[in-house]
C-alpha cells in the first residue's frame, strides 16, 4: 500500500534485523523458540502480553476457533492464542513489514499451520462472510477514521453468533493526546474516539456487549513504569519497532492517561442478526 502515512509510520526495513540480533543477544536459541520468548517484542500493544491473557480470558477459548486477528502486528497475541489454546488464527495488517516479520517469527517458533499472516486493509477484509468464530483486535483501529465500516466488516465476516473481542485506546475528556505515541507522530492518522461513542458504532453495527471492561488504570500503571526505566532499556523490547523517539512516545502515552486525554478499555461482543 504505498504512499499510506499508516504504513509509512510503522515500517523501518529494519526490523526483522534488530528483533533476531537482540534475541541472540539475550542468548535465545533461535531453533527452540517459544511464544514466550518473543513476548516482549511481539507483543506490540498496550500492557502486552498480560494484556493479551486477559482479553483472551475473556473471551473463554475452547481451541477450535477460527479466529481472524484485524491489525495483528508481528503476530505476537495471534501466536499466543494458537500455542495456548490450540485455535487456528489468521493475521491482516496495513503494513507488509509486520507481516513478513510475523510468517518468519511463526517460523521459528514452530507454529506454521496454526497462524498465517497477510497484507490488507480492515475496511475491505479478503474473506467470505461468515468464515470466523472470533475477530480478535488489539490497538488497531485508533488509526482508523471509518469505525463504522471497520466494525461493518468485522460482522461480516463472523458466524452468527461469532465474537468479537477487542482491546482499543479510547479518547479520555481531558483533551487531544500528546505526540508522539506508538501509533501516531501527528494527529492526521490517530482517530480516537469516546468509550460510550464505540460502544453506540459497534451496537449499531450489530453486536451485543456480552462484556466492557475500563482498563485504563492497570494500563497507567504500566505505562509509568515503562516511561521512567530504572535503567537502560531491556535487550528486547518495543522499543525496537519505534524508533529514535521511543523515550518521548513511552512519556506521552503515561502522560495521556494520567491527564486523561486517552483511555483503554476490553470488550467481548456477539454479532447479532
Amino acid at each position: 500500500m504505498p504512499n499510506n502515512p499508516v504504513e509509512t509510520h510503522y515500517t523501518s526495513g529494519g526490523i526483522e534485523a534488530a528483533i533476531l540480533a537482540a534475541l541472540k543477544k539475550a542468548g535465545k536459541d533461535l531453533d527452540r523458540l517459544t511464544p514466550d520468548d518473543l513476548a516482549p517484542v511481539d507483543e506490540f500493544h498496550g500492557g502486552q502480553r498480560a494484556a493479551t491473557m486477559r482479553l483472551a480470558e475473556m473471551v473463554g477459548f475452547a481451541g477450535s476457533e477460527q479466529v481472524l486477528d484485524v491489525g495483528s502486528g508481528l503476530g505476537g497475541p495471534s501466536r499466543y492464542l494458537a500455542w495456548r489454546y490450540g485455535c487456528h488464527v489468521s493475521g491482516i495488517d496495513l503494513t507488509a513489514e509486520f507481516c513478513r516479520v510475523a510468517e518468519l517469527l511463526t517460523q521459528l517458533t514452530g507454529l506454521v499451520g496454526k497462524a498465517d499472516y497477510r497484507q490488507g486493509d480492515a475496511l475491505e477484509l479478503p474473506f467470505e462472510d461468515g468464515s470466523f468464530d472470533v475477530v480478535w483486535s488489539q490497538n488497531a483501529a485508533m488509526n482508523i477514521a471509518d469505525r463504522d465500516r471497520l466494525y461493518r466488516e468485522m460482522h461480516r465476516v463472523l458466524k452468527p453468533g461469532g465474537r468479537v473481542a477487542l482491546q482499543e485506546v479510547a479518547a479520555g475528556p481531558g483533551g487531544p493526546p500528546h505526540f508522539p505515541v506508538q501509533w501516531a507522530r501527528e494527529p492526521r492518522i490517530s482517530f480516537l474516539f469516546s468509550q460510550a461513542e464505540t460502544r453506540a458504532k459497534l451496537e449499531a453495527a450489530g453486536f451485543r456487549v456480552l462484556a466492557w471492561q475500563d482498563t485504563t488504570e492497570a494500563s497507567l500503571q504500566a505505562a509509568r513504569a515503562r516511561a521512567a526505566p530504572s535503567g537502560p532499556p531491556p535487550i528486547l523490547g518495543t522499543h525496537l519497532l519505534l524508533g529514535v523517539d521511543w523515550q518521548a512516545m513511552f512519556r506521552n502515552s503515561a502522560r495521556n492517561l494520567e491527564e486523561h486525554r486517552t483511555e483503554l478499555f476490553n470488550t467481548v461482543l456477539e454479532r447479532v442478526g
